[in-house]
C-alpha cells in the first residue's frame, strides 16, 4: 500500500508507555535505515536516512494465564519508512501536528528464522488461516475478549539498556 500503507489508522484504541525517551538518549543506538525499493516519491526522499537500533516484542497474554506468550521479536531498525518521512506524509496534506501527538509506525516485521521476526497477528497467522500456539496450549487466530497484549521496547548500549517501559492493553468486550 503506497505510499505508507494503513498509516492513517493508527489513531484509535492507542496506548503509550509511561515512559518518555528523548531522542538524545537514542543518539548512541542511531543506524542506516533500510534501502527503500521501490524509491519513494521525491517529496519523502532525504540525503540523511537513519533509523534507531530498538529491540522490540509483543506478547499475548489469555486471561486464564499468568504468563505472556511472546508473538513478534522484531527491531525499529528494519522499519522501511524514516521518522522524518512519516511526519512529512502525515502533514503534507495540511494536517498540523503540535506537541505531544502520536504516529504511530505500523508493523514492523524483520527476517527471522524462527518466524518470531513477523510483526503482527495478521502475518503470523497468515491472515488467519494458521493458528499459533501461546505456552498454555490455547490457540489463536486473532486477538480474543479478555486478551492482554504486552509489548516492550528498549536499546541495549555496552553494560546499560534504555528502556520504553512496558506497555499493555486488555482487548474488551464491545458494548
Amino acid at each position: 500500500m503506497a505510499p505508507l500503507g494503513p498509516f492513517n489508522s493508527k489513531n484509535w484504541a492507542s496506548s503509550i508507555s509511561p515512559w518518555i525517551v528523548t531522542l538524545d538518549a537514542l543518539r548512541p543506538f542511531r543506524c542506516q535505515a533500510p534501502v527503500q525499493e521501490p524509491p519513494v516519491l521525491p517529496y519523502l526522499q532525504a540525503q540523511d536516512r537513519h533509523s534507531y537500533d530498538i529491540c522490540l516484542e509483543a506478547e499475548i497474554m489469555p486471561p486464564s494465564s499468568t504468563v505472556g506468550t511472546s508473538v513478534t521479536r522484531s527491531n525499529f531498525k528494519h522499519l522501511y519508512w524514516t521518522l522524518p518521512q512519516m511526519v512529512a506524509h502525515h502533514t503534507v496534506g495540511g494536517c498540523n501536528l503540535r506537541p505531544g501527538d502520536l504516529l504511530g509506525t505500523g508493523t514492523i516485521s524483520c527476517n527471522a528464522e524462527d518466524g518470531q521476526g513477523l510483526g503482527c497477528l495478521l502475518e503470523k497467522t497468515w491472515n488467519g488461516s494458521k493458528n499459533i500456539y501461546l505456552s498454555d496450549g490455547q490457540q489463536r487466530k486473532y486477538l480474543l475478549d479478555g486478551d492482554t497484549v504486552i509489548l516492550r521496547g528498549y536499546c541495549q548500549g555496552d553494560g546499560y539498556r534504555v528502556g520504553f517501559g512496558e506497555c499493555s492493553g486488555t482487548v474488551l468486550p464491545s458494548a
